[in-house]
């Protein structure tokens, strides 16, 4: 069960250095073509969640945070060790999380820096511990579904 909380540092600690060489390398709103037309390192600042939702509402992101985290670690203890792919799942969402939440506590907002235009749509800027949520996420649900699956042939 422990790897999981492994995965959680690993995706926090990748998430905050990546975030720091961006605040220590560059301007904000400063922008580095990786992949002309496609993908960019953008310096970027979001004081809200995605899409910037609920801009500057820190005290709400405090306490939504620190409720999500503690229900994540109470599915990772009970789930756990007879789930490994949902446990994956949640192992990348904390570490979104606390990724995400170390930023807002400290600097009251989040730095974001991926950005890619997507058939000429620019996608939010986003940051790696947004993508571990999101991956984290899909995971989750994926793993529901193969669970549903699983209990629906046993009743059989």
């Amino acid at each position: 069960m422990y790897r999981y909380y492994v995965l959680a540092i690993i995706v926090i600690a990748l998430d905050q250095f990546t975030k720091f060489l961006v605040v220590k390398n560059m301007e904000l709103y400063e922008q580095i073509p990786i992949i002309h037309d496609f993908f960019y390192l953008t310096s970027h600042r979001n004081t809200g969640a995605a899409w910037g939702i609920l801009e500057g509402k820190m005290g709400f992101f405090y306490v939504i945070t620190v409720i999500v985290i503690i229900g994540i670690m109470y599915y990772l203890h009970k789930f756990g060790k007879e789930n490994a792919l949902f446990a994956s799942g949640l192992g990348l969402l904390l570490g979104g999380a606390i990724g995400n939440f170390i930023d807002r506590l400290f600097h009251q907002e989040v730095v974001d820096f991926l950005d890619f235009i997507i058939f000429g749509y620019d996608f939010p800027i986003f940051n790696i511990a947004d993508s571990s949520l999101t991956i984290g996420v899909i995971i989750v649900i994926i793993a529901t579904i193969l669970d549903e699956k699983k209990q629906k042939g046993k009743a059989k």
